[in-house]
C-alpha cells in the first residue's frame, strides 16, 4: 500500500466524500521524502523566481525513490499536490522532479521539459535502473 490511510479517512472514502485537505495530509505523512522534495522546490521557486525549480539529485535510497514514484505516478496524489501547492508538477525520471507556476507564460518551458527530446537527453547509464 502506498499510503497509510487512517480509519477516519477510509470511512470518508466509503461514504463518498473525501476532504482533500485530509487526503493531502495523508500524502504528507505517508510519503515524507516526496513531500519534502516538492515543498522545497515550491519554496525555491518562490524565492528564486524563474520559470521552474527542479531537483537533479538522486534519492538517497530505494524507499525515497519509491515515494517519488508513488506521488507522481498517481493522478489523484499528483493532482492534489498541484492544487495544494498551486503549481504544476513535471517528472522526468526517478528523481528529476520540477515545479512550474500555474502561469501560462511558462507553458512553452513546461512543454520543452516534458518533451520526448528532453526525456532522451536526460538519460544516463547511472539512472538505467532507477
Amino acid at each position: 500500500m502506498s499510503l497509510d490511510v487512517s480509519p477516519a479517512l477510509l470511512e470518508q472514502a466509503e461514504r463518498g466524500e473525501v476532504d482533500e485537505a485530509a487526503f493531502v495530509d495523508c500524502v504528507r505523512t505517508s510519503l515524507p521524502y516526496a513531500w519534502e522534495m516538492i515543498s522545497s522546490l515550491v519554496a525555491q521557486l518562490k524565492v528564486d523566481g524563474g520559470p521552474f525549480a527542479d531537483n537533479q539529485t538522486p534519492p538517497p535510497d530505494e524507499q525515497a525513490r519509491g515515494q517519488l514514484l508513488r506521488a507522481l505516478a498517481s493522478d489523484a496524489i499528483r493532482g492534489a499536490l498541484q492544487r495544494h501547492f498551486g503549481v504544476r508538477l513535471a517528472f522526468q525520471n526517478c528523481h528529476r522532479v520540477a515545479v512550474f507556476p500555474q502561469d501560462a507564460s511558462v507553458d512553452e518551458t513546461l512543454a520543452r521539459f516534458t518533451s520526448v527530446r528532453n526525456q532522451l537527453l536526460n538519460q544516463s547509464p547511472e539512472l538505467r535502473d532507477c
